[in-house]
């Protein structure tokens, strides 16, 4: 097997395994705020550089490791995913010329502690610390054992990160990345070994001091990445630790990425686009998501599920997002990729519960559902929702506890008021709606028409924002899409043009649509 062989069976097998426990890690989620995404961020992280490992051709040991640093920087999400790729980055660069594994969890560990400003015990950070220390520690031996030893270091360490961190010895919890890296690191630990993955650790009910507990102090969690030549991490560290807290800067003079909770997105973004070209904006509300992790899980604590949501989506941001509104299955689907009756119908039978509401989100969906509907053992209604947009304001209103009828009745209620906007890339020449559109040139369309079209996709995508704003709204929500070009200051500008308008952008990784917007 090549060493590029290797490495993605490594990947996939970390990746296997966190994707198995990340409903548990995200319920673990208290610190360093309870926003219930951490096994959903280390996933998506660790996806990021299986996906660029499944594309590469690096044929030596330097570039697969510079690869895959990249990879991690680029596709981190969150404090926690942040953190991950630094101990991608300190690892892989200890691997680049060398197979010590002691070295590589030594420079994982150095380059992790690196990265924060303030390190936190307790946290993943005294975990990697902690493996590295046992790997130095042990005899030379054979990879399957020292990787077999470190994961039960490593339980041990996660096991004591009560005793460390005040916030998660009252909530009665270990540290969700500590949890995660454990994971990551048992995938890898059963590759090497050949062994079949362990069986996932089922969740356990939380204690009630785990579920009510206080939002950040900041409201919106923002990453981004920027991209340049020459540039000055610590310059920038020092602007933007003005606006918040949780503050990581990490990369290289021609690319990093930025974490930082604040209550003002707009002005970091204004920041990163002062240096450099922006991407990868992932902004998310973490007192709704706080909110979202306590209902979920008091859900769970105290009620049987008398009904679950099915929903259709494209992208693995867009699943997420699904996920965390409430939906119990999300189907691969939208836009050109259409699902079929069969399978709609397997994730309505798959959810378990006594009956069922289906969200096609695409027209072209609708025939399908109502044929699965048919078919289903179950009660199934169908919201006829025509967007990805739609289906997720529907889901805001869904409640397990009420019947299908009632819940079809409340979330077709929320939509009455919801307006969508679309930015898409034209197959040809053509005249829609009016409006001249050129083989590929950014298409707008508002509420399903075309509004305007053009080659710059901030101007395109501007139009369509300004037209869903028209009449006044409280809650403007971007999904960007797969390969999106950046934003480029859009969203600190329809901050400054409309004061008090709640901005929320997702990256949802939906193909076709760089852009998808809903106002409310």
């Amino acid at each position: 097997m090549s060493e590029l062989e290797t490495v993605r069976s490594l990947a996939r097998a970390a990746l296997a395994s966190l994707e198995a426990n990340r409903q548990r890690i995200d319920d673990l989620n208290v610190y360093p705020v309870p926003d219930g995404d951490t096994g959903t961020n280390l996933t998506l992280t660790v996806r990021g550089v299986v996906d660029a490992l499944d594309d590469s051709i690096a044929s030596d040991r330097q570039a697969i490791a510079r690869g895959v640093t990249r990879a991690a920087l680029m596709s981190a999400r969150g404090n926690s995913g942040v953190i991950l790729s630094q101990i991608v980055r300190g690892a892989a660069d200890a691997l680049a010329d060398s197979t010590a594994i002691a070295r590589a969890f030594r420079g994982a560990a150095d380059a992790a502690y690196a990265a924060v400003r303030k390190p936190v015990e307790g946290t993943m950070l005294t975990v990697i610390r902690e493996l590295a220390e046992e790997a130095e520690g042990r005899g030379p031996e054979p990879p399957a054992e020292l990787l077999e030893a470190l994961v039960r270091r490593g339980e041990d360490a996660v096991a004591r990160t009560p005793e460390q961190l005040d916030v998660l010895r009252e909530a009665g919890v270990v540290d969700a990345g500590a949890a995660g890296l454990l994971e990551l690191v048992r995938g890898i630990a059963a590759a090497v070994a050949g062994k079949e993955l362990p069986q996932s650790v089922a969740p356990s009910e939380l204690p009630q001091e785990a579920l009510h507990l206080e939002p950040s102090q900041y409201r919106y969690c923002t990453t981004f990445v920027i991209e340049g030549d020459d540039l000055d991490a610590e310059s920038l560290e020092d602007e933007l630790e003005r606006l918040g807290d949780s503050l990581m800067v990490v990369g290289d003079r021609s690319a990093l990425k930025v974490h930082v909770h604040t209550d003002d997105p707009g002005a970091a973004l204004s920041l990163g686009t002062s240096a450099g070209t922006i991407e990868g904006v992932e902004i998310a509300d973490m007192h709704r998501q706080t909110e979202e992790r306590e209902e979920r899980l008091l859900e769970a604590v105290e009620t049987d599920q008398r009904c679950a949501a099915v929903a259709v989506a494209a992208g693995e941001g867009n699943r997420r997002l699904f996920e965390r509104l409430g939906a119990a299955r999300v189907v691969e689907g939208g836009q050109s990729m259409n699902p079929s009756t069969a399978d709609l119908l397997a994730a309505v039978e798959a959810t378990g519960a006594e009956e069922v509401v289906l969200l096609p989100d695409n027209p072209n969906v609708l025939l399908a559902s109502e044929q699965a509907a048919r078919l289903a053992g179950r009660p199934v209604e169908i919201v006829p929702t025509r967007s990805l947009q739609a289906g997720l304001a529907a889901l805001v209103a869904f409640n397990p506890e009420r019947s299908a009828e009632e819940n079809a009745a409340e979330m077709s209620l929320a939509l009455e008021g919801l307006a969508t906007g679309e930015v898409t890339i034209a197959s040809r020449d053509a005249s829609v709606d009016g409006v001249a559109a050129k083989g590929g040139e950014f298409l707008g369309l508002l509420n399903e028409r075309a509004l305007a079209a053009g080659p710059s996709f901030p101007e395109v995508a501007r139009a369509v924002a300004e037209g869903l704003l028209a009449k006044p709204r409280d809650l403007l929500t971007l999904v960007t899409g797969r390969d999106a070009p950046p934003l480029n200051g859009l969203v600190g500008e329809l901050a400054e043009r409309h004061p008090g308008l709640e901005i929320d952008v997702q990256e949802g990784g939906q193909p076709h649509y760089p852009l998808l917007l809903s106002a409310e």
